[in-house]
């Protein structure tokens, strides 16, 4: 039985073991809805693909290709360097042909909401196909709109003046969260729409605790303002305090009034233009989240107009204090990753301005839960109306669509579960919980549309675990290139300093190989690598055995606390195509993290289970027209099923490169 609209919700980072364990707790019931409608796996698993990463997994969920078909083999892919790492959510690195662009072609109006790794540039200049997309993980168009980061500023009658500072609550870096994006017109789609590119990266890592991301301090940006009796004001009352908010890195002020209420007690921040104006810009009301407040922002040396979401943490009484969040500022003018571009306006006139989201939870469980929490809570609304706007008044037939807030939310506190961080485990497990409770609430938004014909299947890329030991163990991991393991194992080697001290530059007159972009390990090949000029040092005829010391030298990394392998496995580019890994986009050797040593996901087999009840594992679940109600089955569902039971449901053909079956067990006869 055939379906005349599908919808696939793509929840990123989603674990089944989780979302089994909330529901069954009664904490999903939206999820029990859609189960108890539809069909699924008991455990609701889905098996993944390798690597276990966003870009690579959901363009196989579109292509029902594997990585080593399509050519998306990871997050980052090399560059003309094996130093050198390349943000890889492009679909002009994509070999396969995507699902959309074969409902497109049979005249069925698609729509594609920011799926990571293949759907930037579209692919297609069918008519029928319509891209919205971020070209990196967050919210939709964070990647071209965004002007400025996210702050907190807090204001003091102790403070002696107005001051901003960079990236000032830490020092770690932002998980998946790429800056510096450029565009340019793709010469391949006839103007139809730019590409967009990231600045490459290049990291070298000589010590294992540089791998160690402290997700729980992402650094924020700061402002620090005195708080002084209000003077010189066109209109402000006689009790009022004044303080000055910095915004677009200081080069923007905002005078501000402290405003009591009829108690005599300060509860209200009133940000002004200047203090000529009479009418503020907005007035916030001590811890009341509110969205969509414009005001300018810079954009290169040109003011422009944005939206940005404010919360007021907390205010004095006495008005001696204010703490204060302000989101990232969204050029909400901003049409780059939008095609047709008329859709911004269609959507922002309709259905409202595209919500920044937070990725700066720190260790504060204020700012994780009223701000962080907050920002999903709206980005979903936003997206979930637009979805149902296009859905029901702009007569579309199919609809892709991605939403990141479990695995961004999951990567400031997944570690944590179990150690804690400045937070108690405890905390960090209820803050956890609370991504999931989010997520059910997004499921529920949809589930009307059951009742209007669509059928609904719901995916996932991984989930997201918590390691049972010390991820430091895990020596091989990073963004770049990990030469931590290899010098020590006599494989890369880095030149020296005057002092004799190892810098962060490789040495490849006698570098035989290097680990890089996550789990690859690339050989340094003689007529094959050129670095800087350097050729390549090892002899063809040699490469075989230099493979086979390096994965026998894999496996004898050891845990020295419990003796235990940290490498699962290792193979060689050829024989990883049994894992639907490798090809020329992968290392000549692809290794794999032991359960117990990876870190949060990427790393590791798709079947990797964590401690507190996380795993690896991808979700599938299907409702709708065409599907079986209530329905259990045994059968294992696998990433390339999905695009195949899309088509099927669809009654049109599968991508050319369809590796996958249709999971005809769910479906109707």
């Amino acid at each position: 039985m055939s379906s005349n609209k599908v919808f696939v919700i793509g929840l990123d980072g989603m674990d089944p073991s989780l979302t089994k364990k909330y529901m069954d707790q009664g904490k999903m019931p939206n999820v029990k809805k859609l189960v108890d409608a539809g069909a699924c796996r008991e455990d609701l698993v889905m098996l993944g693909g390798h690597p276990t990463v966003t870009p690579p997994m959901w363009t196989t969920l579109a292509t029902g290709a594997s990585p080593r078909v399509h050519g998306i083999t990871g997050y980052f892919k090399h560059g003309s360097d094996f130093d050198e790492a390349v943000y890889n959510f492009d679909s002009g690195n994509c070999r396969a042909e995507q699902m959309w662009n074969v409902t497109a072609e049979a005249g069925l109006k698609t729509l594609v909401g920011h799926w990571p790794g293949s759907s930037w540039p579209p692919s297609s200049d069918n008519e029928n196909l319509y891209v919205i997309d971020g070209t990196q993980p967050g919210g939709i168009n964070v990647g071209t709109a965004q002007v400025e980061a996210e702050l907190l500023f807090i204001a003091s009658n102790k403070t002696q003046q107005v001051g901003f500072r960079s990236k000032a609550a830490s020092d770690s870096e932002v998980p998946c969260f790429i800056t510096g994006m450029e565009t340019e017109k793709d010469p391949n789609a006839g103007g139809m729409a730019e590409r967009i590119h990231a600045h490459n990266i290049k990291r070298v890592v000589l010590d294992p605790s540089e791998n160690i991301m402290n997700l729980s301090d992402t650094p924020m940006d700061m402002v620090n303002s005195p708080i002084k009796p209000a003077e010189g004001w066109a209109d402000a009352p006689a009790d009022a305090l004044e303080c000055t908010l910095l915004l677009s890195t200081g080069f923007i002020r905002r005078p501000c009034l402290i405003l009591k209420n009829e108690d005599g007690k300060y509860d209200r921040l009133a940000i002004y233009k200047n203090k000529k104006s009479t009418t503020p810009i907005i007035v916030l009301e001590n811890d009341v989240y509110t969205r969509d407040i414009v005001d300018e922002a810079l954009k290169g040396e040109e003011r422009i107009l944005v939206n940005r979401n404010m919360r007021v943490l907390e205010i004095a009484e006495d008005g001696s204090s204010v703490r204060m969040w302000i989101s990232a500022a969204m050029d909400f003018n901003d049409d780059t990753v939008w095609h047709p571009k008329s859709m911004l306006k269609d959507i922002t006139e309709n259905v409202g301005y595209p919500q920044p989201v937070c990725l700066a939870g720190g260790s504060d469980e204020r700012l994780i839960s009223k701000c962080m929490r907050a920002t999903w809570d709206a980005a979903g609304d936003w997206n979930a109306a637009g979805i149902k706007y296009m859905a029901r008044e702009k007569g579309f037939d199919v609809i892709f669509s991605h939403f990141h807030n479990v695995d961004m939310q999951g990567h400031m506190l997944v570690a944590y579960l179990k150690k804690g961080s400045k937070l108690a485990p405890e905390v960090c497990q209820r803050l956890f919980r609370d991504v999931y409770i989010q997520t059910d609430e997004y499921i529920g938004q949809f589930l009307e549309l059951i009742d209007e014909g669509w059928t609904i299947l719901i995916v996932s890329d991984h989930g997201q675990v918590t390691p049972e030991h010390s991820i430091e163990a895990a020596q091989l991991v990073s963004s770049g290139v990990n030469a931590s393991t290899m010098r020590k194992l006599g494989y890369t080697v880095m030149k020296k300093d005057e002092n004799g001290n190892d810098t962060k530059e490789i040495d490849w007159t006698k570098t035989t190989a290097v680990a890089s972009i996550y789990c690859h390990i690339f050989v340094n090949l003689k007529g094959r690598n050129f670095h800087d000029g350097i050729e390549g040092i090892v002899d063809p005829a040699d490469q075989f055995e230099l493979e086979e010391k390096i994965m026998t030298d894999l496996y004898g990394l050891r845990d020295e606390k419990t003796g235990h392998r940290i490498v699962a496995l290792a193979l060689r580019n050829r024989d990883a195509a049994l894992l639907g890994e490798g090809g020329p986009e992968s290392g000549d050797i692809i290794y794999y993290i032991a359960e117990g040593y990876n870190c949060d996901h990427a790393d590791s087999f798709s079947t990797i289970n964590g401690t507190c009840d996380t795993s690896v594992r991808s979700t599938f679940m299907a409702a709708g027209p065409g599907i079986k109600e209530n329905y259990l089955t045994d059968r294992i569902v696998k990433h390339v099923d999905v695009t195949p039971t899309v088509a099927s449901l669809l009654d049109v053909r599968m991508p050319a490169q369809c590796e996958g079956a249709p999971i005809y067990q769910i479906i109707e006869d």
